[in-house]
Protein backbone atom coordinates (compact mmCIF):
# COMPACT_ATOMS: atom_id res chain seq x y z
CA UNK A 1 0.00 0.00 0.00
CA UNK A 2 1.35 3.42 -0.98
CA UNK A 3 0.26 6.34 1.19
CA UNK A 4 0.31 10.03 0.34
CA UNK A 5 -0.62 12.85 2.68
CA UNK A 6 -2.14 15.74 0.72
CA UNK A 7 -2.37 19.21 2.27
CA UNK A 8 -5.17 21.16 0.62
CA UNK A 9 -6.03 24.86 0.48
CA UNK A 10 -9.57 25.50 -0.62
CA UNK A 11 -12.09 28.30 -0.93
CA UNK A 12 -13.14 29.16 2.62
CA UNK A 13 -16.85 29.15 1.85
CA UNK A 14 -16.75 25.63 0.38
CA UNK A 15 -14.64 23.61 2.86
CA UNK A 16 -17.42 21.15 3.89
CA UNK A 17 -18.51 20.54 0.28
CA UNK A 18 -14.93 20.08 -0.92
CA UNK A 19 -14.20 17.69 1.96
CA UNK A 20 -17.24 15.54 1.16
CA UNK A 21 -16.39 15.44 -2.55
CA UNK A 22 -12.78 14.47 -1.79
CA UNK A 23 -13.84 11.76 0.66
CA UNK A 24 -15.85 10.09 -2.10
CA UNK A 25 -12.97 9.94 -4.60
CA UNK A 26 -11.45 6.52 -5.32
CA UNK A 27 -8.09 6.27 -3.55
CA UNK A 28 -8.94 8.83 -0.85
CA UNK A 29 -9.35 6.99 2.44
CA UNK A 30 -9.91 9.94 4.79
CA UNK A 31 -10.27 13.72 4.71
CA UNK A 32 -9.66 15.85 7.79
CA UNK A 33 -10.73 19.46 8.33
CA UNK A 34 -7.85 20.98 10.26
CA UNK A 35 -6.60 24.15 11.92
CA UNK A 36 -3.35 25.61 10.69
CA UNK A 37 -1.94 26.79 7.39
CA UNK A 38 -4.10 24.42 5.30
CA UNK A 39 -7.84 23.77 5.28
CA UNK A 40 -7.97 20.02 4.66
CA UNK A 41 -5.69 17.00 4.80
CA UNK A 42 -6.49 14.00 2.62
CA UNK A 43 -5.01 10.56 3.08
CA UNK A 44 -4.51 8.82 -0.25
CA UNK A 45 -3.90 5.07 -0.23
CA UNK A 46 -3.32 3.20 -3.48
CA UNK A 47 -1.71 -0.07 -4.53
CA UNK A 48 0.54 1.23 -7.32
CA UNK A 49 2.76 4.31 -7.47
CA UNK A 50 1.27 5.43 -10.80
CA UNK A 51 -2.13 5.77 -9.14
CA UNK A 52 -0.83 8.61 -6.93
CA UNK A 53 -0.75 10.99 -9.91
CA UNK A 54 -4.20 9.85 -11.04
CA UNK A 55 -5.73 10.53 -7.65
CA UNK A 56 -3.92 13.78 -6.79
CA UNK A 57 -3.41 15.55 -10.12
CA UNK A 58 -6.25 13.84 -11.94
CA UNK A 59 -8.95 14.05 -9.27
CA UNK A 60 -8.17 16.02 -6.09
CA UNK A 61 -6.71 19.07 -7.86
CA UNK A 62 -9.70 19.24 -10.21
CA UNK A 63 -12.38 19.39 -7.50
CA UNK A 64 -14.10 22.80 -7.63
CA UNK A 65 -12.98 24.84 -4.63
CA UNK A 66 -9.51 23.27 -4.36
CA UNK A 67 -7.00 26.11 -4.74
CA UNK A 68 -3.68 24.40 -4.03
CA UNK A 69 -2.27 21.05 -2.94
CA UNK A 70 1.01 19.93 -1.40
CA UNK A 71 1.68 16.20 -1.45
CA UNK A 72 3.92 14.08 0.75
CA UNK A 73 4.61 10.45 -0.14
CA UNK A 74 5.12 8.19 2.89
CA UNK A 75 8.18 5.93 2.73
CA UNK A 76 7.49 3.89 5.85
CA UNK A 77 4.76 3.77 8.49
CA UNK A 78 5.57 3.61 12.18
CA UNK A 79 2.37 2.72 13.97
CA UNK A 80 0.90 0.54 16.67
CA UNK A 81 -2.25 0.23 14.58
CA UNK A 82 -2.75 -2.42 11.92
CA UNK A 83 -4.29 -0.56 8.99
CA UNK A 84 -5.41 -3.73 7.24
CA UNK A 85 -7.31 -4.75 10.37
CA UNK A 86 -8.85 -1.28 10.65
CA UNK A 87 -10.11 -1.43 7.07
CA UNK A 88 -11.71 -4.82 7.77
CA UNK A 89 -13.95 -3.51 10.57
CA UNK A 90 -17.50 -4.61 9.96
CA UNK A 91 -16.64 -7.23 7.36
CA UNK A 92 -17.64 -10.81 7.95
CA UNK A 93 -14.84 -13.10 9.02
CA UNK A 94 -13.50 -15.55 6.43
CA UNK A 95 -13.41 -18.32 9.07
Amino acid sequence: MITAIVLIDCATDSIPEVAETLANLPGVSEVYSVAGHVDLIAMVRVREFEQIAQVIAGSISKVPGVLNTESHIAFRAYSQHDLEEAFAIGLASAD
